[in-house]
């Protein structure tokens, strides 16, 4: 990791200074293994997201930001932190059954869903898996209700963990990131989504699920047959993509918090509000600020 860093901060250095929302650009005069870094622009060209940023993905410094410190709702990217408090509660094998009440939660907000029927017995890990990839808001309800005990109880815990972490411009009420009761009352800001995806990266658990483009469920004796599919782009299309989750609603727009390794380097990157309706600008977005960094440092280092 030592090693990284020093490569890092060598591909960097003398590149980019980023400091309290205000981008400041500096030559492009790092090297790797003696060669010049090309490196065409201060910041990453066309990023339609008003709100964004990227990080390298030990220390989560921040290479380019836009907004980084605004508050905006940011819709199912909540449900990172509501996997977050389960996995850090811990039992993941815990068998627990799914509420009646998700049917009137899911129709009430137009939520997407796993596909869950009341009733049905599935493990808090499998739950995860149904609300990581598809965005189960079936799910996200129904680990809230378990672990919280009660939603109320759980969405405490989740502001809680925001504050424990830091992150200043977070507030939760609802588990899915749904517009409950307004559109505006979940919200958080770039920098404190890259903070939270970090941390949530850091947990085995976690990475595993949101790398996965698709997990099967068989059924059993107590669930029906599942076949939940990741919504990020990103996992089919940018190489090195290792996670982590997409969000949408009118008010958030179309988000993406997303991580990458390629050439040993590993990104951490967020953007809010790409599109107000299409999945495609948010993973282009990404995938703009991602090749802003990695196309140069590829350029010396021949390393896909």
């Amino acid at each position: 990791m030592q090693t990284f860093a020093r490569l890092l901060l060598t591909a960097v250095a003398g590149m980019l200074v980023v400091a309290a929302g205000h981008g400041v650009a500096a030559a492009p005069a790092a090297s790797v293994a003696h060669s010049q870094l090309p490196w065409l622009s201060p910041e990453p060209d066309g990023v339609q997201a008003p709100g964004a940023a990227l990080a390298e993905g030990i220390a989560g410094t921040v290479l380019w930001s836009r907004q980084p410190n605004t508050p905006v709702p940011i819709a199912s990217i909540t449900k990172v932190m509501t996997a977050l408090v389960v996995i850090n509660a811990g039992d993941l094998d815990r068998t627990i059954t799914v509420p009646q009440e998700i049917v009137a939660y899911c129709t009430r907000y137009d939520g997407s869903n796993a596909g869950l029927v009341p009733g049905e017995v599935l493990t808090a890990r499998q739950l995860l898996y149904a609300m990581l990839l598809p965005s189960g808001c079936d799910a996200a309800y129904t680990l809230a209700e378990a672990y919280g005990p009660g939603q109320d109880e759980f969405i405490a815990t989740m502001n809680d963990t925001a504050r424990h972490m830091g992150l200043a411009g977070t507030h939760f009420t609802d588990p899915s990131g749904l517009p409950a009761p307004t559109d505006h009352s979940t919200y958080s800001t770039p920098a404190d989504l890259v903070a939270l995806g970090l941390r949530a990266m850091s947990l085995p658990a976690f990475r595993d699920i949101v790398s996965s483009q698709s997990y099967h469920l068989p059924a059993g004796p107590g669930n029906r047959d599942h076949l939940w599919q990741t919504t990020n782009l990103l996992l089919h299309d940018y190489p090195g993509t290792i996670g982590i989750k997409t969000g949408y609603t009118d008010a958030a727009g179309t988000c993406l918090l997303f991580e990458t390794v390629r050439a040993g380097i590993p990104l951490i990157g967020v953007v809010l509000h790409s599109s107000p309706d299409s999945d495609v600008a948010a993973k282009d977005d990404a995938e703009r600020m991602l090749n802003w960094v990695y196309n140069p440092i590829l350029s010396v280092l021949p390393i896909s």
